[in-house]
């Protein structure tokens, strides 16, 4: 296994070698699914050569876990007269994507409703409103997501007047793609009484034409003064959504989400589990702003050592997103020099917060973009920590390192860096999103800033753990994508490079997007490896990526996604 930190790659690489060895010296009971002839990358590393992984030719599966991994011959001896035999045809085989930060049920959400991802023109977004209009029943709210002005010709926000062209009879609520701002038209600001007399929440914008009249960009917290007056979706179509969003993740190969939705969501998870149709493992936040009292009641309605569902860390936010200049800034935008971005909490606040919160026991992980946003985080979990060592609380594993994590990390300073080290804090990072931040993303932050951007390998040489994901549906929830961009920094033709020093190897990309990410959420001993007693979560793959020409990699295809030796897809 290819892990940042050597100590903790050697005690994972003993126990695989451990079980292998009692493997070979115990009779074992026979298997209830084989799956044979096949290029099985185990993602445990070789001890006579560390850098290496192992490869195996076939698996023997009994239950929920990995029985055996080895050669063909001797995981035939494991066949009963019940056993059930699956040829593999000579595919490569890796242990399951674990997905370490989406959005399940906004996913869902967004193909439900006007999907506008792509859209190129000002006149194509108009076009997509339009289509949702006309299946619309009269006065129905009309929402969805996914634009970028920055991939139009005029990059430009669009406002309500651009809206309001298609439609003043329905009221519009619109995403950005990074979730971070969003448009809504004149009759959404009245429903929502937004007006020139409506003052900005804390940590959020209202954008203003030069007489003070709201534009109908709502930046951050400001976008909650519309989302809170739409009705909430039918549970029918709550569950419609999340179940259009698992089959997302099957197809991809994810078979591990750590996902932020919300609790009405997570109860949708549990009715799936309960009729046996969750096809994913999900691990759930929280949100650090909820009360105490009603984070520890989250917490106990659901048991913890529930392997397919259960919930995790405490996601709070720190800033905003680089793309639409609200993510918070040690030093103002390169191209925005008046603007550092914008903080969604005061230090006193956030750190009393975390204080209170770690004393309770709880994992933390901040979505932090700007370095600013990076180094509220790293205050607060020092906070934290310094209360949780003192009361004497253990993390939710039993040590007193809580894997504190800053989502997304994509600004960091060198002097921060030896801060995550010190903290014990993953990065947990989503490579994809250089694919679209590249087009800007040095205009934003001038050279010195950007060469420790997106700074993956940096963080690995200071032996910060990384974990992988997709941040779905703001990226496309492909794993494929990210391990693309993690070895090439180059977008998806090839013509534009990124700091290319801060590139990984395809093992090191592999294994933030499995190893990495069972870290990140305390699983390791569970997932993350095709070992013996190891979860039989893993995807058979058309190529393997290991080998191919990295532009290769885009086009991967999942042929077979399986969950605890159950397969939850199958490419016809």
């Amino acid at each position: 296994m290819i892990f940042p930190t050597a100590a903790r790659a050697a005690a994972v690489l003993l126990a695989a070698v451990t079980l292998l060895s009692a493997q070979s010296r115990s009779p074992q009971p026979k298997a209830d699914i084989l799956f044979l002839h096949a290029n099985i990358y185990t993602g445990v590393t070789d001890s006579a050569a560390f850098s290496v992984v192992k490869r195996a030719e076939a698996l023997a599966v009994r239950g929920d876990r990995i029985l055996a991994v080895g050669r063909e011959k001797e995981i035939l001896a494991l066949k009963g007269p019940e056993t059930q035999v699956v040829d593999l045809g000579g595919r490569f085989v890796m242990p399951g994507f674990n997905d370490a930060h989406l959005h399940l049920a906004d996913a869902g959400f967004q193909k439900l409703s006007v999907d506008l991802s792509g859209v190129r023109t000002l006149s194509e977004f108009r076009a997509r409103i339009r289509a949702g209009v006309e299946r619309a029943a009269p006065g129905e709210w009309i929402v969805g997501g996914g634009w970028d002005e920055t991939l139009w010709p005029v990059k430009e926000t669009p406002g309500r007047w651009d809206v309001d062209e298609v439609t003043r009879d329905h009221p519009v609520f619109l995403y950005r793609v990074d979730g971070h701002i969003a448009v809504a038209n004149t009759q959404a600001l009245r429903l929502a009484s937004i007006t020139v007399a409506t003052k900005d929440p804390d940590g959020g914008r209202i954008d203003r034409d030069a007489n003070g009249d709201p534009t109908g960009i709502l930046r951050e917290t400001a976008m909650g003064l519309v989302s809170g007056v739409i009705p909430a979706p039918t549970p029918e179509k709550r569950r419609q959504a999340i179940e259009a969003a698992l089959r997302d993740l099957a197809q991809w190969g994810i078979t591990s989400a750590q996902d932020n939705s919300g609790w009405e969501d997570f109860q949708v998870y549990e009715e799936l589990e309960r009729e046996g149709k969750l096809t994913a493992r999900i691990s759930e936040w929280l949100a650090f702003g909820d009360n105490l009292e009603n984070l520890q009641a989250h917490r106990a309605a659901h048991p913890a050592a529930d392997l397919m569902l259960h919930t995790t860390q405490l996601k709070g936010f720190m800033d905003g997103s680089l793309g639409s200049h609200t993510a918070a800034m040690l030093a103002p935008y390169a191209d925005d020099p008046k603007n550092s971005g914008l903080p969604r909490y005061e230090a006193a606040q956030l750190n009393a917060m975390a204080r209170e919160r770690m004393a309770a026991g709880f994992q933390l992980g901040f979505h932090a973009i700007g370095d600013g946003g990076v180094q509220m985080a790293l205050d607060a979990f020092a906070e934290g920590e310094k209360e949780a060592s003192a009361r004497q609380v253990k993390a939710p594993d039993g040590s007193d390192n809580f894997r504190l994590r800053i989502e997304h990390a994509q600004v960091t300073s060198p002097a921060q860096l030896a801060r995550f080290k010190q903290l014990h804090v993953v990065a947990s990072m989503q490579p994809s999103h250089l694919l679209t931040d590249m087009n800007w993303a040095l205009a934003r932050l001038g050279p010195k800033r950007a060469a420790h951007s997106y700074a993956w390998a940096e963080l690995l040489k200071n032996d910060v753990p990384l974990a992988f994901g997709t941040d779905y549906p703001v990226e496309p929830v492909t794993p494929f994508r990210g391990l693309y961009a993690a070895v090439t920094r180059k977008s998806e033709n090839g013509k534009k490079e990124y700091f290319p020093e801060q590139k990984l190897t395809i093992d090191q990309a592999l294994a933030a997007y499995t190893t990495g990410s069972a870290y990140a959420e305390f699983t390791e001993k569970d997932k993350g490896l095709l070992a013996p007693g190891q979860l039989a979560d893993f995807v058979v793959l058309d190529r393997d990526p290991t080998v191919v020409l990295p532009a290769k990699i885009l086009g991967t295809k999942v042929l077979r996604t399986v969950v605890g030796g159950k397969t939850v897809y199958q490419n016809k």
